[in-house]
């Protein structure tokens, strides 16, 4: 009988107004006829754009229909009890060549409440920002719903939100409520719950392929923004050389960073969840009881909870994100 063994997909790629080219000359992923590629994701479960597996004997099948089959042995017995046949996280990469809008996510209770299935946590991990790249996220200055409303309404709200300098290796955490832009000249890896909810705020008054604005979410908005001011809204952290360093931690998932430059062996087993790692510098061999797979820049695979043991084995001084629940 053929084992569960770490799997990759084959990438979705998704034409969008502010993409650019970065997918295929940084990430090397040729995406056909496009014009431009804002997003390739490379681990879905969303609902009619599941990823479907890339090679070994599972070729072709669905990343759902795989956990149909497979079940705690794929994913984890608190993962599955939890969020049954449906895979819980969406990770993908997106090269911005132009602001994209501010907008906002709803969180799990108010997606439960609209009917619209989960919410959407994520967080952002540069791989690459041009000089002078920023992004969007919150507010700057004390904010209520009436002069949210007030700056909305006089085309300012671009004048109190909160911008951040973007360099390689930043890391930051949006929750579900925080308004936030993508800003253009970033390539970045992103986490996130299994959502395709988003509420756009403000679109630069860009205008659509079809010739008008895009559609504005004002009131849909308006429930699922988190007001307050904070601190920092960068995730501050150091990695060390060969060591698992924590960046992200929180009831929707777990991110590391590893930097390594010699081989890392991995007890997987006791974790109760599947892992999947995302490579965002160097080259790795996965290694396992059967097997390898190679894992480059761009690409990521998901180990089955199933595995007890793999070790990591760099071809040059590599990093990774290690992601689970």
């Amino acid at each position: 009988m053929n084992s569960l063994y770490p799997l990759k997909f084959k990438p979705i790629f998704k034409n969008k107004i502010w993409g650019g080219q970065k997918i295929k000359t940084e990430l090397g992923m040729d995406f056909g006829d496009l014009p431009n590629c804002g997003e390739v994701w490379v681990l879905s479960g969303v609902k009619g754009n599941e990823s479907v597996v890339g090679e070994g004997f599972l070729k072709d099948n669905e990343l759902n229909e795989l956990i149909e089959v497979y079940m705690a042995d794929l994913v984890g017995e608190k993962v599955y009890d939890k969020f049954g046949d449906e895979f819980p996280l969406l990770i993908k990469f997106i090269d911005a060549n132009d602001w994209l809008s501010i907008q906002v996510h709803p969180d799990d209770v108010l997606a439960k409440k609209r009917n619209i299935g989960k919410g959407k946590t994520e967080m952002w991990y540069t791989l690459g920002a041009n000089k002078d790249t920023k992004l969007i996220s919150g507010f700057k200055s004390e904010m209520n719903k009436d002069i949210y409303l007030e700056q909305l309404n006089k085309g300012t709200i671009k004048d109190v939100v909160n911008y951040e300098d973007v360099n390689n290796g930043d890391v930051f955490f949006i929750p579900a409520g925080r308004i936030h832009a993508i800003g253009p000249g970033m390539l970045l890896a992103e986490i996130q719950q299994t959502s395709d909810t988003t509420y756009r705020i403000y679109d630069w008054d860009r205008i659509g392929v079809d010739g008008n604005p895009r559609e504005l979410h004002t009131d849909d908005a308006l429930d699922a923004i988190d007001f307050k001011v904070y601190n920092n809204y960068k995730s501050d952290y150091k990695s060390k050389l060969n060591e698992t360093t924590e960046v992200v931690k929180c009831d929707k998932f777990i991110t590391n960073i590893l930097e390594f430059d010699k081989p890392i062996a991995k007890d997987v087993e006791t974790m109760d969840s599947f892992i999947i790692y995302l490579a965002v510098e160097g080259n790795t061999i996965l290694v396992w009881d059967e097997g390898d797979v190679k894992l480059d820049v761009g690409e990521a695979v998901l180990v089955p909870a199933y595995l007890s043991h793999i070790s990591l084995v760099p071809k040059t001084t590599s990093k990774l994100l290690e992601v689970y629940l």
